[in-house]
């Protein structure tokens, strides 16, 4: 995908050819028809530029012609709600399989918080922010630091209570001839996730826990595979508008979370051409 922040951006031919395909269809009416239906893959280009550039809807430049910012926020619930988002990030990981890039070896979670404005469900007051609502964002991803998932929770939401979820929310990984891979052979994780009854579910998982025990040194060596997922916590929060949650309500801030987690993948898989 091509995307230019100071030309307002564009929708590569090749991305809009995989997207396009997940989009509901609307058959508009024959008779009172109504006011003609911004075209999606403008639309598109409007989402992008608030998720890039953080803008707020109402702001969004008329001259750009992606529509007015109210009309993209409705498509972007729209979408989300019909699950493009999620398929889309599902199809991109299907296609990283099947190049051979994803490694299922390992896995690594963590979580990093967010000021959350405005409030709403999902939202905490945050333990390191003197008490300020705010969110979570709890990430998992594969050994190279491709996500295979995100959750947003609020910010006084105890780490190791997502660890479980985070490894249910990875979908099945096709891409290949014979079963689907859904699950990692090891899961790292930091000392926020040292517990002993979260070690027994992983295992219950068929999965290995490697978790940093609490009171022990830093520099156990875990940090030297678990750096990925840190890393890709910093392409999601390139995304200007992933750096604040300025949405009230939780499956708009959702449906920004797994776009931004697809372009990661998209443009991890521009990358093997």
């Amino acid at each position: 995908m091509t995307f230019d922040r100071c030309s307002g951006g564009q929708v590569g031919d090749e991305l809009w050819a995989v997207l396009e395909p997940l989009l509901p269809q609307r058959q508009r009416r024959f008779r009172h028809p109504g006011r003609k239906r911004l075209d999606d893959r403008m639309a598109l280009q409007g989402i992008l530029f608030v998720l890039h550039t953080g803008i707020a809807w109402e702001h969004l430049p008329q001259e750009l012609g992606y529509g007015s910012g109210m009309t993209c926020w409705r498509r972007l619930a729209e979408w989300n709600k019909a699950g493009v988002w999620q398929r889309l990030h599902e199809v991109l990981l299907d296609r990283l399989r099947a190049a051979d890039a994803l490694d299922f070896s390992r896995a690594a979670v963590d979580s990093s918080q967010i000021r959350a404005f405005k409030r709403g469900p999902q939202t905490g007051p945050s333990p390191v922010d003197r008490g300020r609502a705010g969110s979570k964002h709890h990430l998992i991803t594969e050994a190279t630091g491709i996500p295979l998932a995100v959750i947003l929770t609020g910010a006084n939401r105890n780490d190791v209570t997502q660890l479980i979820p985070l490894l249910q929310a990875v979908p099945k990984v096709r891409g290949k001839r014979g079963r689907p891979r859904q699950r990692p052979d090891v899961i790292l994780a930091d000392r926020g996730y040292d517990h002993d009854k979260y070690r027994r579910l992983v295992r219950d998982l068929q999965i290995r826990p490697l978790i940093a025990r609490r009171g022990t040194e830093h520099g156990s060596g875990l940090g030297k595979h678990r750096y990925v997922v840190e890393q890709t916590f910093a392409l999601l929060h390139a995304f200007r508008r992933l750096r604040i949650r300025w949405e009230i309500r939780a499956d708009i801030h959702e449906a920004f979370l797994k776009l931004a987690c697809a372009l990661i993948c998209w443009r991890r898989l521009a990358s093997l051409r």
